[in-house]
Formats: C-alpha cells, sequence, structure tokens
C-alpha cells in the first residue's frame, strides 16, 4: 500500500515543476515527443513526468558507468518517492504524485533501474530470450506505467503494452547496431553472432556491414514485429481517447524497422530514421484501424515480462484524495 503524502506535499502538481519535467521530453526523444501529442490532457501531464524521470535516472547511471553508487542514489530518491517525507527535488516531487495517484508499484520503477545498470555495465546477452528480459527492463516497464496511466490494470491490457515496449527496445537495438558496436556495446543475442560466425571483437573494433549480419538483423526485426502483432489488442483494450497515441507510437518505430529494411539491413553505416512528414502521416493514421490489421488472439505475458505484470496484479488502486 502506499504511504499518504506528507502534509507539507503539494496537493496538485506545480507549474514550475511540469516545466522542468517538459524540458527534459522536449530535449529527449523525438518519438516520443510525437506520440505525446496525441495524448489526451489527462494523462499528457503525467506522460510527462514518467518520462522525465526514466530520462535522468537513464543519464545517472550512464554517467557513472554503472556504478552502484549511482542505482544507490536512485533508490534513495525513490524511497522519498514512496515514503511521506516532502520530496525537494521537482522530478520527484511531480513523481510522488502521479504513483499514488495511479497505484503504481515500486517494482517496476526497481526493474527500470535494474535495466540501466545493465546497460551501462555493457552486460551482453547470451539468448534472445536475456535480450527480450533487457527490454522488458528498459521498456516493458514503460509500456506498464503508461497504460496505469491511462487507466487499465488487468493482465491482458498489461501484458500486450509489455509487449510493445520490448517490441520498440528490439527495434531500437536493429537501428543501433553500428553506432552500439563503435561503443563497445552489443546487444544482438550471442548465440546468434556465433551461429553467423561473427567475431564480437571485430564486431567491436571494426565494425561493418555484411550479408550475415544483415540476416541477423532481419531476424531481430522479425521478433520485433511478432510482438507488435501481439500489442495490437492491448491498444484496442485501451481507453478511447488513448489508443491514437499508443498506436502512432506503435506505426512510429514499426516505420523504423521498414526503412532498415529499405537500407538493406544495413545498420552499420546507415542509421535509419523516419522523417517529419513520415511521422505526420503516421499521427494521422493513428486515428482509424487499418484494414488488414487482424489482432492476434490473447495470449499470456512473455516469460521476460510476467514479473512487471504479477506486480501491478499484487498491488491494489487506492484511489487518493488529491487532483490533477
Amino acid at each position: 500500500m502506499h504511504a499518504p503524502l506528507a502534509p507539507s506535499q503539494p496537493a496538485s502538481l506545480r507549474d514550475d515543476d511540469l516545466a522542468a519535467c517538459r524540458a527534459l521530453l522536449a530535449a529527449g526523444s523525438k518519438s516520443f515527443f510525437a506520440a505525446s501529442w496525441l495524448l489526451p490532457k489527462r494523462c499528457l501531464d503525467g506522460a510527462t513526468v514518467l518520462y522525465a524521470f526514466c530520462r535522468i535516472a537513464d543519464d545517472l547511471v550512464d554517467e557513472a558507468h554503472g556504478g552502484e553508487e549511482a542505482v544507490a542514489e536512485l533508490r534513495a530518491r525513490l524511497d522519498g518517492v514512496y515514503g511521506s517525507a516532502l520530496c525537494t527535488d521537482p522530478i520527484d516531487r511531480s513523481l510522488a504524485l502521479i504513483v499514488r495517484r495511479h497505484g503504481m508499484p515500486r517494482a517496476l520503477f526497481d526493474a527500470l533501474i535494474e535495466g540501466f545498470a545493465w546497460d551501462a555495465q555493457g552486460r551482453r546477452y547470451e539468448t534472445i530470450s536475456e535480450v527480450r528480459a533487457y527490454g522488458a527492463r528498459v521498456a516493458g516497464t514503460v509500456g506498464a506505467l503508461m497504460t496505469l496511466l491511462m487507466g487499465p490494470r488487468d493482465e491482458e491490457t498489461l501484458a500486450r503494452a509489455c509487449d510493445l515496449g520490448v517490441a520498440m527496445q528490439l527495434t531500437n537495438i536493429a537501428r543501433d547496431i553500428g553506432t552500439d558496436a563503435r561503443n563497445d556495446r552489443v546487444y544482438l543475442p550471442l548465440t546468434w553472432l556465433r551461429d553467423a560466425r561473427i567475431d564480437v571483437d571485430t564486431l567491436t573494433t571494426s565494425p561493418e556491414p555484411s550479408p550475415a549480419l544483415g540476416m541477423l538483423t532481419l531476424q531481430l526485426l522479425q521478433e520485433a514485429d511478432r510482438l507488435y502483432a501481439r500489442s495490437e489488442i492491448g491498444v484496442a483494450r485501451l481507453p478511447e481517447d488513448c489508443r491514437p497515441s499508443i498506436r502512432a507510437a506503435r506505426l512510429v518505430y514499426a516505420a523504423i524497422g521498414d526503412v532498415i529494411r529499405k537500407n538493406g539491413f544495413d545498420s552499420v553505416t546507415r542509421r535509419a530514421s523516419t522523417s517529419l512528414f513520415r511521422k505526420l502521416v503516421l499521427l494521422a493514421r493513428s486515428f482509424f484501424r487499418l484494414r488488414g490489421e487482424v489482432p492476434v488472439p490473447p495470449q499470456p505475458a512473455l516469460a521476460e515480462t510476467r514479473f512487471l505484470v504479477e506486480a501491478v496484479l499484487a498491488e491494489p488502486l487506492v484511489l487518493p484524495e488529491y487532483g490533477r
């Protein structure tokens, strides 16, 4: 159960705190920023706060190169957010209101921080399941948090939101193979690389496009497409005023995969991106279910995201007595 707000804690989001959160959103993810245009007002401020906390957490752990001190600092900040003492940081103060209002379990944020720590430590992953487990932490958590922000907290909708988050992360990995390799980061499953006879050290010291690497990029995009298809029924279960924004995010990220395909699966010398015009087209398209888009029937949560769904189901929503 959530602790009550401290007596001195503001009962609604402060304008100056929200402005600090908005500044981080505008300077961050262009795809997320574009999709946020379509969020209903009742969700937009909360989504901005969530993004701001994710951004500062990612930056803090990354700058500390995965150091335990950074992780400890973030966990201490969460102690404040979920405790009864007054938060003094504008991001934390805003988050404290949002997590209580929407019954967001701390376990989701702990998993997010764990994923950032894995990222900064340069962890590598043997199997596609381990890559999905990483995606569950850095992106599936965000899918679950956004779902709670919009209202639903049932198992099916949460599982599909996590599918969408992991699919987006796999798309990011496919897009950034070259950039990551030049930074000594490898997210492709090591078993795939060995089977394709691609040497990891060669990939990181002198990355070059090749048919073998292109095939692995295709394989990763196919896994992302499978999860995008699974997620579609979850979008349809969201409140009607929220569907365009989430469908827009899905379409914009899936379009990155289309560009990678057009680039001949070369994510080493070319970085796929969608133009502003293409984003605007996809934003408009998000208001309609497309002909031929048939949702995949309900399926269990991914094994790698099940713990996120269970964390929400284990925590009942207690509606607070305060405003926006």
